[in-house]
C-alpha cells in the first residue's frame, strides 16, 4: 500500500480521550468506516499485508471484527465465521474463557463453523493485549482449522499482543500505534 494512503487512513482515525474510561486514548475508526474509498483501501491493505490470496474461512471477532472479516471474506471468496460473546450465537457452540486485565470474558463459535483441515484467516479491528484474538485462535485450532495468519486494522504495539499470537502464525497489522 502506498505510504500516502496509509497516512491518510492514519490521520482519519480519531483519538478520543478518556473513553471508555479515564486515562484511555480510544482510537475511533468510524471516520474510516464512513469513507467508502478509505474503507476499501483498508480492506485491500489488510489482505495484501498477509500475502494470502485463497482461504476457506475468515473468522471475525465480535463486533467490529465482523465488519473487517466479512469484507475480507467476500474479497477472498471465503466463508465468514463470527466469534461472539457468550450466549449470542443461536446454535450449538464451543467456547473459551480468557483473562482480561481486570477479570475474565468468554467467546464462542458454532460447532460446525470450521471443518477440520480448512484454512482460516483471523481478522479484527484491533490488536491490543491479544487476549480476545488468542481465545478466537484457540477455538479455531480446537475445531481443526489450519490458521494461515491474523490481520488487524490497528495494532497497539505497546501492549505486546503480537507476542501472544505469534505461536498461531503470522500476525499482520495495517496501522501500528
Amino acid at each position: 500500500m502506498a505510504p500516502d494512503t496509509l497516512d491518510r487512513i492514519r490521520t482519519t482515525i480519531r483519538d478520543v480521550a478518556d473513553f471508555p474510561q479515564p486515562g484511555v486514548l480510544f482510537k475511533d475508526i468510524t471516520p474510516v468506516l464512513a469513507d467508502p474509498a478509505l474503507l476499501a483501501q483498508a480492506i485491500n491493505g489488510m489482505i495484501e499485508s498477509t500475502g494470502i490470496t485463497q482461504v476457506d474461512k475468515v473468522v471475525g471477532i465480535d463486533a467490529r471484527g465482523f465488519i473487517f472479516g466479512a469484507l475480507i471474506a467476500e474479497r477472498l471468496g471465503a466463508g465468514f465465521i463470527p466469534v461472539r460473546k457468550k450466549g449470542k450465537l443461536p446454535w450449538q457452540t464451543r467456547g473459551i474463557d480468557y483473562a482480561l486485565e481486570y477479570g475474565t470474558n468468554s467467546v464462542e463459535m458454532h460447532l460446525d463453523a470450521i471443518t477440520p483441515g480448512e484454512t482460516v484467516l483471523l481478522a479484527d479491528d484491533l490488536l491490543a493485549t491479544g487476549g480476545t484474538a488468542g481465545a478466537a485462535l484457540h477455538l479455531i485450532h480446537e475445531a481443526g482449522g489450519k490458521v494461515l495468519g491474523s490481520t488487524f486494522f490497528i495494532e497497539l504495539s505497546f501492549l505486546n499482543g503480537r507476542e501472544k499470537l505469534a505461536q498461531h502464525g503470522p500476525v499482520h497489522a495495517l496501522i501500528t500505534f
